[in-house]
């Protein structure tokens, strides 16, 4: 619903009649599970006038955790939090828990 509100206010703002896809970049870690989220931009969109043939495009950014203790970043999901290059756990996320709006592909006509 917030991508939709969202796409709205943009269409708004642009004066867009139509925006015929909009692509998002999901965090392999983010919790969002693709195909329930599909499904229910399916369902949604439909209340909205300028969204109603609107594609949804997922792209998965691959989540990686940086050592402070050794400076190196590593695989979030195959390593977890545990550093796989010196053992330490003074660990952090840097990408993979996002969910971005990176493209709208729209009409003013």
């Amino acid at each position: 619903m917030h991508v939709a509100k969202t796409l709205d206010e943009v269409a708004e703002e642009n004066h867009l009649t139509k925006i015929g896809s909009v692509t998002l970049q999901i965090g392999e870690v983010s919790g969002i599970l693709t195909d329930y989220f599909i499904d229910c931009w399916d369902y949604f969109k439909v209340k909205h006038p300028v969204l109603k043939e609107c594609v949804m495009k997922l792209e998965m950014i691959n989540a990686v955790t940086f050592c402070e203790d050794c400076k190196q970043e590593y695989e979030t999901v195959k390593y977890g939090r545990i550093c796989p290059h010196c053992g330490s756990e003074h660990t952090y996320l840097v990408q993979g828990n996002e969910c971005t709006i990176k493209e709208i592909e729209a009409s003013d006509g």
